[in-house]
């Protein structure tokens, strides 16, 4: 089995957000279980230049963008025992960012036409190309339009992947030919709406389509969730399938963590309350072993509950609690959380922006974690506070749902609340508070949460799974 993921980032090389994890960690344990799995990628300005020294250049060729054709350069680097195509054109990818330029329509039918334009120049024939998100969605459209009749083409299957449906690629139709390249005739795959959107283009073409977990999956085909996205999935839903993420178990180990005050793991949690103590003394917070600590490290969002948050954090900070945040994002939260940091500076700090090593001594400090968001397609951090002993308390939604369970049945490994209510909320965290001073049972708690297997080879054996049915079908 060979599978080609192509992604729009992949760490170490660049990264803006949760693909680039799931780029460099999936492949990954594909690798470790046998499946030949190789990443393609932009080569971007922003790679680091001790990266770029390791890199090897392979071959270059033209690849035909529209009606003008372009330069594609391919160097090869390995990390993790991984192998990294990069794609080189310095028109397209020589700029500060990843994304957000006034030509991300051409800069990434120029990437998904080079992926599909480059098996003709390397050694590697894949038996699945994996596409993510809208940067190469076109990838499915393309081999469907123009090589899947050809060979080394034919046997070739797709899968896309919805990381958030949220970011979908819209564009004005206007540049259907001129840019995409795309005869009239396939206007029907790649409108929506009004527009061009590459999103829904990859889901009608592709010969899969998958999302970042099973709860998000069935959510998508509600209109409340999918962006307008709904209709088109409701008709696909037979090829619709969702696979909950993984995280990086080794990356994030509280054993093995240099940015912890002190080291500690399942078997001897003595070190968690050293990171707390440490961390209230850091934050000019109360040193108080007997006072539970509620942690939240988030992008400032209303679909990530903060209006919940606001809602009752007055009512809240009436307990014996401490809570930290750390995150930036929409002005109105910030000004609110710097307010009630000057209000409560006893019972609440608030550390604006994104700093890592503090992220991670909040996770390693905290008893409880919150995470009450509106739509979560998988989420990340849920899963690094059980690994860190941080209990969460989490909204039921998307990958929140499918990877915490409400401990009230004595089996759970957090706090759950199902309905988007700020009240709901509140008593889902003052159970959390209340089950904290039971020591004996905490422990139990804490101990379950700890041990969960959130590790990617559970998702890589699902996509495993995915992989052999499309190329068996």
């Amino acid at each position: 089995m060979k599978v080609l993921f192509a992604t729009g980032e992949a760490r170490p090389f660049a990264a803006s957000g949760g693909l680039a994890d799931v780029s460099a960690s999936l492949p990954r344990a594909l690798r470790a279980r046998l499946v030949g799995c190789r990443v393609v990628m932009p080569l971007y300005d922003c790679i680091p230049a001790e990266l770029r020294a390791g890199m090897t250049f392979l071959t270059s060729f033209s690849v035909p963008v529209s009606w003008r054709r372009q330069y594609c350069g391919v160097f090869e680097a390995k990390v993790n025992g991984v192998i990294y195509y990069l794609l080189d054109n310095q028109y397209y990818f020589k700029r500060e960012g990843l994304y957000g330029h006034y030509d991300d329509a051409e800069r990434f039918a120029f990437f998904s036409r080079a992926v599909l334009e480059m098996l003709k120049h390397i050694d590697f024939k894949p038996d699945v190309i994996h596409a993510n998100d809208w940067q190469s969605a076109l990838i499915p459209v393309y081999h469907t339009l123009f090589y899947g009749k050809d060979e080394p083409y034919s046997s070739i299957r797709t899968l896309y992947t919805i990381h958030n449906i949220q970011y979908q690629g819209i564009y004005g139709m206007e540049i259907l030919g001129d840019v995409f390249g795309l005869p009239d005739e396939a206007r029907d795959i790649v409108q929506h709406g009004d527009c061009i959107n590459l999103m829904k283009a990859g889901i009608e073409t592709a010969n899969r389509v998958s999302t970042v977990s099973p709860t998000y999956a069935e959510e998508l085909l509600d209109p409340w969730f999918s962006h307008g996205m709904d209709p088109i999935l409701r008709l696909r839903s037979w090829k619709l399938s969702g696979i909950l993420n993984g995280i990086d178990t080794e990356n994030y180990n509280p054993a093995t963590d240099p940015y912890l005050f002190a080291p500690y793991s399942v078997e001897d949690l003595s070190g968690k309350a050293v990171n707390k103590k440490a961390l209230q003394e850091r934050l000019g917070l109360p040193v108080r072993d007997d006072v539970p600590l509620i942690g939240m490290v988030s992008r400032l969002a209303s679909h990530k509950g903060f209006d919940l948050v606001q809602h009752v954090f007055e009512e809240l900070m009436q307990d014996d609690v401490q809570v930290v945040i750390l995150g930036s994002g929409e002005w109105t939260y910030e000004t609110f959380f710097r307010s009630m940091y000057e209000k409560y500076p006893e019972k609440f700090c608030f550390c604006s922006g994104f700093v890592p090593e503090l992220a991670q001594k909040i996770y390693a400090a905290s008893d409880l974690f919150l995470m009450p968001s509106k739509s979560e397609p998988c989420g990340l951090s849920q899963m690094v506070a059980c690994r860190y002993g941080a209990v969460p308390i989490v909204r039921e939604t998307g990958g929140l749902k499918d990877s915490i369970q409400d401990c009230g049945d004595g089996f759970g490994n957090g706090f759950t609340f199902k309905t988007y209510n700020a009240d709901d909320m509140l008593y889902a965290i003052r159970r959390g508070i209340g089950a904290y001073h039971n020591k004996a049972d905490w422990q139990l708690l804490t101990d379950r949460a700890m041990r969960c297997d959130f590790s990617w080879g559970r998702s890589a054996n699902e996509y495993i799974r995915l992989y052999k049915s499309l190329k068996n079908g």
